[in-house]
């Protein structure tokens, strides 16, 4: 009877050793793949989603697809309201939407505070910008902070140009 105890405690023992090792590899592992990612600006700040978002990687993202309301390309900017790059984007994405109303929608997304929209759009990192055209088709991605005048030429480059207020963009 105490030999089958001891047999019972040393198989939970190592389950227990197996699965700590285990999680430990797995978080080694996360912060090399992820711990020294930056952006073009030099700072992004690492996702808490990371994890759960490679988990999820093989699911299809909810809403990632649907066409805009007014048929407008759109460009959702997903962050975190005390993430440092993402309040530099802040005032960016403002402007954006004040001065291309009626051309462009503009969306934010506090993946803080809404989890699960970060991992319906598969992020890593944020600030996140995420350019759609007006059928809802995601045309280009970008991770960190991105200057207005950069957005624009991107917008530009995918064959969105926004003419000014009162006429309307032309397509190439």
């Amino acid at each position: 009877m105490k030999g089958e105890r001891t047999s019972e405690v040393m198989k939970t023992g190592s389950k227990k050793t197996l699965l700590v090792t285990a999680a430990a590899i797995l978080a080694v592992a996360v912060v090399l793949t992820y711990g020294n990612r930056s952006s073009q600006s030099g700072c992004c700040c690492p996702s808490i989603l990371s994890m759960t978002a490679l988990a999820a990687e093989a699911d299809k993202p909810a809403g990632t697809n649907a066409p805009a309301k007014a048929a407008l390309p759109r460009l959702v900017d997903l962050e975190a309201d005390k993430c440092i790059p993402c309040k530099m984007m802040a005032p960016v994405l403002k402007e954006l939407t004040k001065e291309y109303a009626g051309r462009m929608t503009v969306e934010f997304i506090d993946v803080w505070k809404n989890p699960d929209a970060g991992k319906a759009h598969k992020i890593n990192l944020i600030p996140t910008q995420i350019f759609f055209d007006a059928a809802g088709k995601e045309l280009f991605r970008h991770e960190g902070f991105f200057s207005k005048k950069d957005i624009l030429a991107k917008w530009k480059e995918l064959g969105v140009e926004f003419k000014a207020e009162g006429k309307k963009e032309a397509k190439k």
